[in-house]
């Protein structure tokens, strides 16, 4: 197992960013092209480096990425179940605040009827 094989960087080449026929647009696919080239390539220099290591330290690095992962899991869920029991809390209080409201109407109302006179 050899040691892994850098790619050189990329460089820009001059002849396309000098040149007016190329338009904008296709410059721009032009530079996403070469970042890809560029991510390709360190991806197939980290896959060159997890074939030449042994299975085991990439075993123990995936169960440690996967405890890792499944904690905030757990996180995540508790915060959304924590935020759609404090909603309901809430919506609870705002329609017994709107109860009360309506009760207390209803007395006057009740109130006005028993004097005689009716809204």
């Amino acid at each position: 197992m050899g040691t892994p094989t850098t790619t050189p960087p990329l460089q820009e080449n001059p002849l396309l960013l000098s040149n007016p026929l190329v338009s904008p647009l296709e410059q721009e696919v032009l530079d996403e092209y070469t970042r890809l080239l560029s991510n390709v390539n360190k991806l197939s220099d980290k896959l060159s480096s997890l074939a030449g290591s042994p299975s085991t330290l990439t075993l123990d690095g995936l169960r440690l990425l996967e405890r890792k992962t499944a904690t905030v899991c757990t996180l995540l869920k508790a915060s959304v179940y924590s935020i759609v029991l404090q909603q309901q809390i809430w919506n609870e209080s705002e329609q017994g605040q709107t109860g009360e409201n309506n009760h207390e109407n209803g007395n006057e109302n009740e109130n006005l009827e028993e004097s005689g006179y009716t809204l």
